[in-house]
């Protein structure tokens, strides 16, 4: 059997992910396929069953174009292991339709959650006010807002939400989890149901937006959901951009509420270099790097050789979104 994965995989996590009998087919950065003996492959005589995924192909001068071309047009192709959970991407509808097995990977949400910690924090603290008095090699102190006691709001309690939640909860906050199901065991003071999101919003000090792309979560931050913040709160978008209506937040923005968007992920990426987003004071842009703690490269092997080995003897295998990828949610 052949699996396709990047050269820069591949050379990192060989050894942990080699299995008896599992031939590699590898991707180089200039786009050329060797075969496990290093020979040069053509891209029409490739014959994949399993292709794997990995954050190195989100990279500036990775061969993105050139995989998702092969996963394209394979006939041979039967699984396809995502880096990422989100699967909104109609190439993974394209797949399912097709008969591959979708499968995504929850690794990314402790360094998004960590990300979401410290932007907060850099914006609660005015970190910037330092940075700007040790440029100018000035001595003056400021006063700065707590996390503790606070009320943050996290739209999408899923694997990184509730990583978010227990992080906040931690630092004093009091967190409010919004879900389509609630349990018992989610890591918030509380948990309202989406409809429910409307009573909500103007409690919360801190709005994080960790929902995953769906029709029903596409433009949920309208004007509406933006008029019910609080004055001076903070948005914070690590979701998708599709979730934003971009118009309607600089409008609120240019009136106080929330008083900041912290914004990773935009309806166009990258994001125009001419887009007011870019140039308002109140927004924080990052470009779509939430997730770039290096301890997540390392949990997609673990996960992928885990998910090899099931595919290999024919169990179930982890986080299985096929049917969810097929229609398009």
């Amino acid at each position: 059997m052949e699996v396709l994965s990047t050269a820069v995989a591949h050379d990192t996590f060989g050894a942990l992910v080699g299995r008896p009998g599992v031939e590699w087919l590898t991707l180089g950065s200039d786009g050329t396929l060797r075969d496990g003996s290093g020979s040069e492959v053509a891209a029409g005589d490739a014959r994949p069953e399993v292709a794997w995924g990995t954050s190195d192909l989100f990279r500036q001068g990775a061969p993105i174009g050139a995989f998702f071309g092969l996963l394209g047009s394979v006939p041979t192709l039967r699984w396809f292991a995502s880096p990422a959970a989100g699967y909104d991407h109609p190439v993974f509808a394209d797949l399912a339709r097709r008969g591959v097995r979708i499968t995504n990977a929850h690794v990314n949400s402790v360094p998004i959650a960590e990300f979401v910690l410290r932007a907060v924090l850099d914006e609660f603290q005015g970190a910037q006010q330092w940075r700007d008095l040790a440029a100018e090699r000035a001595w003056r102190v400021h006063d700065w807002r707590e996390v503790s006691g606070t009320t943050w709001l996290v739209v999408g309690l899923g694997s990184i939400g509730s990583e978010v939640a227990i992080r906040a909860r931690a630092f004093g906050a009091h967190v409010i989890g919004c879900r389509r199901t609630p349990s018992a065991d989610d890591p918030a003071d509380r948990t309202v149901t989406p409809d429910a999101l409307p009573g909500v919003v103007g409690e919360a000090d801190v709005v994080v937006l960790s929902a995953p792309a769906t029709p029903a979560t596409r433009g949920l931050v309208d004007a509406g959901f933006l008029a019910s913040m609080r004055p001076g709160s903070v948005l914070v978008n690590v979701s998708r951009g599709s979730l934003v209506d971009e118009d309607a937040l600089l409008d609120a923005l240019d009136g106080g509420a929330p008083g900041t968007a912290i914004l990773d992920v935009f309806r166009d990426e990258p994001l125009p270099v001419d887009h007011p987003f870019r140039s308002h004071p109140s927004v924080r842009v990052t470009p779509h790097n939430a997730a770039g703690g290096i301890g997540r490269l390392r949990r997609q092997a673990e996960l992928f050789g885990d998910n090899l080995d099931r595919y290999l003897t024919g169990r179930p295998l982890l986080h299985d979104v096929t049917d969810q990828a097929a229609a398009g949610s």
